[in-house]
């Protein structure tokens, strides 16, 4: 086994296993407030799903990844190869869909009450359930016909086009349609973006200008060190930088392996490093900011804001 097997290996292994940790390290988490407090706030629900989702898209892309590294060969039939990357997708669309359904939620939450978003601040928190139910049905939806672009790497089935992608292989019949293909399955990822940054920028907003108004009242005494708002923000900027800046990457290196003929074993493997960033990530960030977050949806409206 060459060195640089090794190390693509435990890198992978790494990754996994640190990312995994801490994902289900804020799901027992959740779990635990929920067995003894027998609720969870519809923030909280969101993160409960979005660490199901960050598992499930580092364990089916991580283990096969970290397994072909060390030597292991053709160990996924057709069918394992179709399931492996259908599973990685729905995490991936989920994982990418709860952090965009927390921003709106909280951007909502946050609005001043003589906002045009006054009456959604007392729907949304009752329907939070639905949205995230509804989210993994669009997710396992928008994702079913990937599995048709991927087999075994030992099917002997009569295919014009088979790119290696490490442990399966990619298939189809022409480029045009992979590339059209490779459209539609990233406008999900688009318009999950778009939904972010537009929210996160409203909580921006908000709270700049909070800030401003508590400044004027109190004849700008309140420091901007310790002000809760300029930490907020400051917060949230953080987040959208690392969800927008891996994402954009990710869809980036999945669009040019979907171009290429033969992706290069590198490409492949980059590719798949980044796609697990953000679920390795992620739950870090939220043991630091997160708790925070939440609890400023409902301490604000408590506070008034206008």
């Amino acid at each position: 086994m060459a060195s640089m097997d090794v190390a693509t290996g435990t890198i992978f292994l790494s990754q996994t296993v640190f990312g995994t940790l801490g994902n289900f390290s804020l799901l027992y988490h959740y779990l635990f407030l929920y067995s003894t407090e027998h609720r969870l706030r519809p923030t909280d629900l969101i993160l409960k799903h979005l660490m199901i989702a960050n598992s499930l898209a580092l364990l089916s892309k991580g283990v096969p990844q970290t397994m072909t590294a060390f030597g292991f060969k053709d160990f996924l039939n057709e069918a394992g190869c179709k399931l492996v990357f259908y599973l990685h997708r729905i995490g991936r669309a989920m994982s990418m869909s709860s952090i965009c359904l927390l921003s709106v939620f909280q951007a909502i939450m946050i609005s001043p009450r003589d906002s045009t978003h006054a009456e959604l601040k007392l729907k949304a928190p009752k329907h939070t359930g639905s949205f995230v139910f509804l989210c993994w049905i669009l997710a396992m939806l928008a994702n079913i016909s990937f599995p048709v672009n991927v087999t075994g790497k030992w099917s002997n089935a009569n295919i014009t086009m088979k790119k290696d992608l490490g442990y399966c292989s990619g298939v189809g019949n022409n480029k045009l349609m992979l590339s059209v293909l490779a459209a539609m399955l990233s406008f999900p990822d688009v318009l999950c973006l778009g939904l972010m940054i537009w929210a996160s920028g409203s909580m921006v907003s908000i709270l700049h200008r909070h800030k401003q108004r508590v400044r004027y009242i109190r004849g700008n005494k309140l420091s901007a060190r310790c002000s809760p708002e300029s930490t907020a923000t400051q917060r949230i900027l953080v987040l959208v930088s690392i969800f927008v800046s891996f994402y954009t990457l990710s869809s980036t290196f999945q669009l040019c392996i979907a171009l290429i003929n033969n992706p290069s074993w590198l490409l492949v493997n980059i590719s798949a490093f980044i796609n697990g960033c953000f679920p390795t990530v992620s739950p870090y960030v939220l043991i630091n900011h997160g708790s925070s977050l939440s609890r400023l949806c409902f301490v604000w409206p408590r506070n008034k804001i206008s």
